[in-house]
């Protein structure tokens, strides 16, 4: 029987032992190889894994979360680790800083551009391990310089009316969208999507588990990104991940459509061109609809919303319009948290609970 999991919501910190979370650690095996050709169509890959290694002893690896490129076309990856919570990497994968240890749950980053001046949004989920065991905080979303130094923070939401006393505050990702407004996915808490001013004002609430609309109710906000493909008409995506989905929302939170992914517990769907990039953590079991650990892939989906490409997965496969279930194809990753794709097409893939990888290029093939 499953133990029942305690915690606290506005501060304190208890054993968290949430199956459902997905942060209960196991015992993964990496198979990847260098050279391998993943993906379909006009989207495949070559899998360069000795892109980003470093030397584990000074730069260790709990998770690395997400991972994001600067205009200078230098990267930044994400990770919990209490040592460096940011490691900052040249196009061809060499180190070039380490630093901050403030945010020992961090899980998502979001850069952006403000009247000339580059910054990140930084989430805390609240996951937390000391001494080998795993608890469950309260999160922090904080806005910083690009040297990590904090500009202003989030208060709970309860602090601006948005939660209720006792309602759960872990959110997974933030986005920001042209006009300023800043956007967070509480994908461990409430589910909700709270979206503030550029000066952290709240603004209004969306989504959520209890939304009155059930269609734009959420189960797993775990990412949230500004569509701007088309720029007169921006939208919001917020994955629903344990339903398999991808929702999409008007700049003001209002239900427009959902994109299924079924077999595919997706996280942030990250822009990039005409695409949409999604990494997916875990996938179905071929047949039986039983969710497999140690599991995951890479999904492209086009500008008309179809699956193209899954590097990593099944080849989709579409019956009378409809997407058909995909899973994992090869050993290649673990679980593939969040990724980042340069102006080349190129991906960049990053695990959780992977023997502490580090980030994984792949090339584009042209």
């Amino acid at each position: 029987m499953k133990k029942l999991l305690l915690f606290a919501m506005l501060s304190g910190a208890v054993l968290a032992d949430d199956p459902a979370s997905g942060h209960k650690h196991g015992n993964a095996v990496e198979k990847i190889q260098d050279g391998e050709i993943l993906g379909h169509g006009q989207y495949k890959y070559k899998v360069h894994k000795s892109w980003g290694q470093l030397d584990k002893a000074k730069f260790p690896v709990k998770n690395c979360h997400a991972m994001v490129q600067l205009k200078d076309g230098n990267f930044i990856a994400l990770l919990d680790d209490n040592k460096h919570n940011l490691l900052k990497y040249s196009p061809d994968g060499k180190l070039l800083k380490a630093w901050l240890k403030e945010y020992p749950g961090a899980h998502g980053i979001e850069y952006f551009e403000e009247d000339g001046k580059e910054y990140f949004i930084i989430v805390d989920g609240g996951w937390a391990v000391r001494e080998g065991k795993q608890y469950r905080e309260t999160g922090r979303v904080v806005k910083t310089t690009v040297d990590g130094q904090v500009v202003f923070a989030f208060g709970h939401p309860q602090t601006v009316g948005a939660y209720e006393p006792g309602q759960r505050f872990m959110p997974c990702d933030a986005a920001v969208a042209p006009n300023g407004d800043i956007y967070v996915a509480d994908g461990y808490g409430s589910q909700w999507v709270l979206r503030y001013d550029k000066h952290g004002r709240f603004i209004n609430k969306f989504g959520g588990a209890s939304d009155p609309d059930p269609n734009a109710r959420l189960s797993g906000s775990h990412g949230v990104s500004i569509d701007t493909r088309d720029p007169q008409n921006p939208k919001v995506i917020v994955s629903s991940r344990s339903a398999n989905k991808l929702k999409v929302f008007t700049m003001d939170g209002k239900y427009l459509e959902t994109i299924d992914l079924p077999g595919a517990y997706g996280g942030q769907a990250v822009v990039q061109g005409e695409n949409l990039y999604v990494g997916v953590c875990w996938s179905k079991k071929d047949g039986t609809g039983k969710k497999m650990k140690n599991s995951g892939f890479v999904i492209v989906i086009d500008k008309n919303n179809k699956v193209v490409s899954c590097p990593g997965g099944s080849t989709p496969e579409y019956k009378n319009g409809k997407l058909q279930p995909m899973t994992q194809a090869s050993e290649t990753f673990l679980h593939v948290h969040d990724l980042c794709v340069d102006r080349d097409g190129n991906i960049f893939v990053v695990q959780w609970n992977a023997k502490g990888a580090y980030p994984i290029k792949l090339e584009l093939m042209k």
